[in-house]
């Protein structure tokens, strides 16, 4: 008996961010705010404030990307300055989010490889990710980048009824 296998392979492209991905991006942060412990944000943001935060990245030299599979963006990352110092102008702090229905399908390393990419071309020192210590998928994502835990700090947040501690994870670039 000869066993047939079907893969499912995804045609994800890397792009710039442009406003009309601000809907989608909305909708995943929100539902990040809303279920998880990714953001330490209480409230659902709206779409204009949404925007601004985008623009001010971009306005700042930082990028924002999406991931997009069919024309629809299922995912997304940036980065910007880690602390607003001139001392600390060659580091920089990332964050990636894949749509909720497309976890685990290679989105995030997408966009993540991108990221690492597009600040070794800024001439840029390290990036930094702060993840819940909870997320220990997302801490050993990082870890398969290079990243190092540098650091936690102990009940940095508090959100759904609990403290929550925050890791800091480093990679030298």
């Amino acid at each position: 008996m000869v066993k047939k296998y079907y893969f499912w392979i995804m045609k994800i492209k890397i792009r710039p961010y442009q406003i009309e991905d601000a809907p989608i991006i909305l909708e995943i942060i929100n539902y990040n705010i809303l279920n998880a412990t990714a953001l330490y944000d209480y409230e659902a943001r709206t779409l204009e404030s949404q925007v601004t935060i985008l623009d001010d990245k971009i306005s700042k030299g930082f990028p924002v990307i999406v991931a997009v599979e069919n024309e629809m963006v299922v995912g997304f990352g940036y980065y910007s300055e880690f602390r607003f110092r001139e001392a600390y102008k060659f580091t920089v702090e990332h964050s990636v989010y894949a749509h909720p229905n497309y976890l685990g399908k290679g989105i995030g390393k997408l966009i993540l490889e991108n990221l690492i990419n597009l600040a070794k071309a800024q001439k840029l020192h390290t990036m930094i990710g702060v993840i819940d210590a909870e997320n220990l998928n997302s801490i050993e994502f990082h870890r398969k980048f290079g990243f190092e835990i540098a650091g936690i700090i102990k009940e940095s947040g508090f959100k759904f009824n609990r403290w929550l501690n925050s890791v800091f994870v480093q990679k030298m670039l």
